[in-house]
């Protein structure tokens, strides 16, 4: 059954006094000075190791603030790229969780029920109409956003999987990528851009989602499989089983145009407004 938006939110288990098992599995109470949420994961906690407080599979997060209005809206941190990592930090008060084991479809949840907790589910936002290129502006309606379907059997606590490559019929094993990930990635990205003057998404990526390839774990090794001997249609295979098993929402919204009537099925674009909404 799918969930949306909507039903991810709990109601906070006592506003500043959500419960969390402690080592001896007894419930205890914290206090916080700020109110809280509990939401659910698209994950479920399944790709978490046990001991992770992320295995239960779900997440109290403190709602936004001044403060973290403060952070949105720093052109310091704006200009370094970062104001969305250093909101996900002040947000996350989860006791023992580490922001950057968070798997990405996690952080999605996280960071789109924050923002309809701060400012609701409406969405203003202009796009290209596909089916006559002329820009417009529509409203998106947050809540309705869906959990992503996957196979859950098809997950583990280790967060790596076996795929043999189809057309070279090479074995590798894989990880879905963390938040963590996802900043070196984005390092990766930058530093190849200064150095040889062209972008490496792609290699960049596959670097840190293969972590073993025909029984290797070297991660030289990896590199340089990823750069010479991974075929172009072995790379769109890997990255569409990944999407297939990877929880995440389901991030596009269903377009009505006001000048055909038709609909088509859209990716929400994320633009600056989105966190910070104008008045």
């Amino acid at each position: 059954m799918e969930q949306t938006t909507e039903e991810v939110k709990k109601v906070t288990r006592g506003i500043q006094q959500p419960q969390y098992q402690s080592e001896n599995n007894q419930p205890q109470q914290i206090s916080y000075p700020f109110p809280t949420e509990v939401i659910s994961l698209p994950s479920k906690g399944l790709c978490y190791p046990e001991s992770s407080p992320l295995s239960k599979g779900e997440i109290t997060i403190k709602l936004m603030t001044a403060k973290e209005e403060d952070i949105l809206t720093s052109t310091t941190l704006i200009r370094k790229g970062i104001q969305l990592d250093k909101l996900l930090e002040s947000i996350v008060v989860e006791p023992g969780v580490n922001i950057n084991d968070l798997l990405i479809g996690d952080k999605n949840a996280i960071l789109i029920t924050s923002r309809i907790l701060a400012f609701g589910p409406e969405y203003h936002v202009n796009i290209n109409d596909p089916f006559d290129d002329e820009e417009v502006e529509t409203v998106i309606d947050l809540s309705t956003i869906k959990i992503k379907e996957v196979d859950e059997e098809k997950l583990n606590r280790q967060n790596e999987y076996s795929f043999p490559l189809p057309i070279s019929k090479t074995p590798i094993k894989f990880k879905l990528l963390t938040h963590g990930d996802e900043t070196a990635i984005n390092k990766d990205i930058e530093a190849s851009q200064k150095t040889m003057k062209q972008g490496n998404e792609i290699t960049a990526r596959y670097r840190r989602i293969i972590t073993e390839v025909d029984g290797v774990r070297d991660f030289g090794t990896i590199s340089n499989f990823v750069a010479n001997r991974l075929l172009a249609g072995d790379s769109k295979a890997l990255r569409k089983y990944i999407a297939s098993i990877s929880p995440d929402l389901d991030l596009t919204f269903d377009y009505t145009s006001p000048v055909t009537g038709e609909t088509e099925a859209l990716k929400i674009p994320f633009g600056i407004n989105f966190f910070y909404p104008a008045d």
